[in-house]
């Protein structure tokens, strides 16, 4: 659980970081990026490639949780 304060600086923290400034952003993408990806995509009747990076799964995730409506607080 996170207090109030904490809720409202989440955004000014170092954890949250550009996808495209990951130093291990080429890699491709992990087992758990790959299955949300999965089920975000069937929610969202779009199909998905198996060889993005771990960049772009985080890009892609975050555009179909905004198209699903899921993750959004």
């Amino acid at each position: 659980m996170t207090d109030k304060a904490t809720q409202e600086h989440r955004e000014e923290s170092n954890t949250i970081k550009d996808p495209d400034k990951w130093v291990t952003g080429d890699q491709p993408m992990t087992g758990a990026q790959r299955s949300y990806l999965n089920t975000l995509a069937e929610e969202a009747h779009v199909e998905v490639g198996d060889d993005l990076t771990k960049a772009e799964a985080s890009k892609k995730i975050d555009e179909l949780q905004e198209k699903t409506g899921r993750g959004i607080d």
